[in-house]
């Protein structure tokens, strides 16, 4: 049975009253929109709130649509958000069905950048080939490999499934950084090749205890961990001169 945005509003009319039972409802417009994932917004501007709920979740049961209510609205008022309302919502979104959907979702209609794998100062190609033989006995599928096209210091490589592809900072192809640290990122996000994400309850565990196993495997884990714990500081001011000098 598919929901519509009108029979929603009622749903977030009930979620305001029970956080605020005081407070008058505000105005409420529900829109199903185009996301790529399962993604949801709500947002209060001059008194009236607007509410976006992905496309993928337009048969989600109406228990799952209340529940999805209470949480948005919680988070918009800051509020405690009942344990049963995010039970609710998660056993819904876990099903596989949704899963696949919002997979194809990414698929077909996410705009992946790729600029290319040969950097100034590093070859990424180069580096997993390298890898590949010396970890995984040239046993993993080789996937698109960029860099990215903005420098960055929060993520510094990440691995799309979706897409089949890593993308590395592009903060990291710099003479200022040792080759094992980029060869340990580009390591990392190959054992997400190796160990895919694991679906346990109503959680996704991206490093499983296998994975930090692996990941231990490589030859300098510690000097590279320690490097980047060390030189954050320093990524992040290349980050922000780095964008000052594009704005």
């Amino acid at each position: 049975m598919v929901v519509s945005p009108y029979s929603l509003r009622t749903s977030f009319e009930d979620a305001f009253r029970r956080f605020n039972p005081k407070h008058r409802v505000p105005e409420i417009e529900v829109d199903f929109y185009p996301y790529i994932g399962i993604n949801h917004t709500i947002r209060l501007r001059r008194g009236k709130a607007y509410v976006r709920i992905s496309d993928i979740c337009r048969d989600l049961p109406k228990p799952a649509h209340q529940a999805l209510a209470l949480i948005l609205v919680g988070k918009l008022l800051r509020k405690r958000i009942p344990d049963e309302a995010k039970d609710i919502y998660s056993n819904a979104i876990s099903k596989d069905e949704f899963r696949v959907r919002a997979a194809e979702y990414r698929k077909k209609y996410g705009r992946k950048v790729i600029t290319s794998s040969k950097g100034e100062r590093y070859d990424l190609d180069r580096i997993f080939d390298k890898l590949n033989k010396d970890y995984f006995g040239n046993a993993l599928t080789k996937p698109v490999l960029t860099w990215s096209a903005r420098k960055t210091y929060r993520i510094l490589g990440h691995y799309d499934a979706t897409h089949k592809t890593i993308a590395i900072s592009k903060s990291l192809d710099s003479a200022k950084v040792p080759p094992f640290v980029v060869e340990y990122v580009v390591f990392h996000e190959m054992l997400h090749i190796l160990h895919p994400a694991k679906v346990i309850g109503n959680r996704r565990y991206h490093h499983t205890p296998e994975f930090r196993r692996d990941e231990r495997r490589f030859l300098y884990f510690d000097e590279a961990e320690k490097w980047i714990e060390n030189n954050v500081g320093k990524l992040k001011r290349e980050v922000r001169k780095s964008r000052k000098y594009t704005a």
